[in-house]
């Protein structure tokens, strides 16, 4: 792994980090109440009554993704780390965790049941399409960058199913992943979204599940002149995609992308992070700014883990 490659493994966690970070205190709060009061830079308490720098489930579970790719990938192992999380406060800011998704916490239930393979915990209903899985899965662009779009697709789809496996929510996970490789290989943000719609449609063509998706599938031209009421920022898979695309088709910078992705309101904690971690590795660690990054919760041991994970990465 490259110097650059390095730099673009820290800048992707990081930013996942601080937009998961500067989203949770108003998280749930409505768009309406956030253009009267926007979120300019890292605040604190409000929703959650954590401290500035305090970052959510997100970062915890994608974590213990990167943790367990340094221990020896094991889907068992990921499973016992989720559950570690939600029981005795397993990388959380501090100590206990403080908030979980529904589908995730019944997931996670399941996952404590050892007769039950790991893949067979998600939700496969009709409403088990949160974005529980894509929230934590942005490690996987680097793991995956160089094998085959079928291993690719195979690998996501098992990470994601350990607490959402409809085929929707493995759809959202395939083109988030999609979109990130194709930014660490250097395109556009518009070419990265062409490349990740290309492949998903050849995975999944035969897929009825993929109409629910047919905004995201557009050219990117079409999405970025979609208005702002016309993009939700909910916990549902599809809208927390659509207002990731969205807000960087919208934007110049990471600070205006993680901005504006927050201030949509609603999931604003998720939005958040998966537009800081794709606008993070599109424009580099440098353009995060480092009031932001220094006052992130357990900043050392996140430092740590990073440079755990991007070495086991490099002695792929």
């Amino acid at each position: 792994m490259n110097e650059k490659q390095t730099e673009l493994v820290y800048a992707g966690i990081l930013g996942f980090v601080v937009g998961d970070a500067l989203g949770v205190p108003v998280e749930f709060e409505s768009r309406e109440e956030l253009k009267q009061h926007p979120v300019s830079g890292m605040t604190g308490y409000g929703t959650h009554h954590q401290p500035p720098g305090t970052w959510s489930d997100d970062s915890s579970l994608m974590f213990c993704l990167m943790e367990t790719f340094v221990a020896g990938f094991d889907l068992r192992k990921l499973g016992n780390r989720f559950v570690n999380w939600l029981d005795i406060g397993y990388w959380t800011p501090f100590g206990k965790a403080f908030d979980v998704g529904i589908g995730t916490r019944k997931a996670i239930d399941r996952l404590r049941d050892t007769s039950i393979h790991p893949k067979e915990a998600g939700g496969a209903g009709e409403k088990d399409n949160g974005n529980g899985a894509s929230m934590r899965i942005l490690p996987l662009c680097f793991a995956l960058q160089n094998q085959s779009l079928e291993d690719r697709v195979s690998f996501v789809s098992d990470v994601s199913s350990l607490t959402h496996k409809h085929p929707r929510s493995l759809i959202g996970s395939t083109f988030l992943i999609e979109l990130g490789i194709a930014i660490l290989q250097g395109k556009t943000i518009p070419e990265s979204i062409q490349i990740a719609q290309d492949h998903t449609k050849t995975i999944f063509r035969y897929e009825k599940e993929l109409s629910h998706y047919k905004r995201l599938l557009l050219d990117p031209k079409e999405i970025q002149n979609l208005p702002e009421e016309e993009i939700h920022s909910s916990g549902y898979v599809v809208h927390t995609l659509e207002a990731c695309v969205w807000t960087l088709l919208q934007t110049n910078s990471f600070r205006e992308a993680v901005l504006m992705a927050v201030n949509l309101g609603d999931d604003t904690d998720t939005v958040g992070a998966i537009t800081g971690g794709l606008a993070g590795m599109f424009y580099g660690k440098n353009q995060i700014p480092k009031e932001w990054i220094d006052v992130l919760a357990r900043k050392e041991d996140i430092l740590a883990l990073v440079d755990s994970f991007q070495k086991n990465l490099a002695s792929q």
